[in-house]
């Protein structure tokens, strides 16, 4: 018996290597950003860019409401900006920041009715070293291409226009999630290991490269590319 195809297409966002390795059967890729989220190579890797006796790193993102969980953060957060010529370490408290704060630019992928099932395949083993799929609101530009966004995908709140979509996330409480970690330390473990699917400096390379092509900086990044390049 053949089975039913799904009747709604899919939505599937990039943040990480998918930003730089698209999933397949794309039909339409739009920018766009997470609100209230940060992105962070908290991530430990021992299928892609590592192995068990010596774990990668690889992105995973942290929503306002866990970097509030105070097991693994305790009111205080750095984020990276560019000041006068350079990249700073900036402290904020964690309990005096809104959504409003936080942001990180991706990209949405659209899968046709008749690839989802096979795409949804493809990323649970890709992304099956500890990541989570879930449900989140990802905003985009008005721009050429949201313009063939359908309208029956469209949603609006007090930060704009959004879509529901599929992500894969590390969660807090699985065995891969390592907690926040020193740039610097961070920096040490990606400039030196390797994995099945290649070094862990080339996914850092090409993810804050994939970045930049969507028109924006996430300085983070960009920081911990000066740092590998030292």
């Amino acid at each position: 018996m053949t089975k039913p195809q799904p009747e709604r297409g899919m939505w599937v966002i990039g943040y990480g290597s998918l930003i730089f390795k698209p999933p397949p059967h794309v039909s339409l890729r739009i920018a766009g950003y997470l609100q209230g989220y940060i992105r962070r190579f908290w991530q430990s890797s021992i299928d892609h860019r590592g192995t068990p006796s010596s774990p990668g790193r690889v992105v995973t993102l942290i929503s306002l409401d866990e970097l509030q969980d105070d097991r693994f953060f305790h009111n205080d957060l750095h984020t990276y900006e560019f000041q006068n010529g350079g990249i700073v370490d900036v402290d904020h408290s964690i309990s005096k920041l809104n959504p409003h704060d936080l942001k990180v630019w991706g990209c949405a992928y659209y899968i046709a009715p008749e690839h989802v099932d096979e795409v949804k395949t493809y990323l649970d083993i890709r992304e099956q070293n500890g990541y989570e799929l879930k449900s989140v609101n990802f905003y985009f530009k008005d721009d050429v291409e949201s313009k063939s966004i359908p309208e029956s995908d469209r949603q609006k709140d007090e930060f704009g226009e959004y879509i529901k979509s599929s992500i894969y996330i590390g969660g807090l409480d699985l065995e891969s999630f390592i907690g926040p970690e020193p740039i610097e330390e961070t920096a040490e473990i990606i400039k030196t290991n390797v994995g099945p699917s290649g070094k862990n400096n080339e996914y850092l390379i090409k993810l804050t490269h994939a970045v930049r092509e969507l028109n924006c900086r996430d300085y983070y990044l960009e920081d911990l590319l000066k740092l590998i390049e030292e």
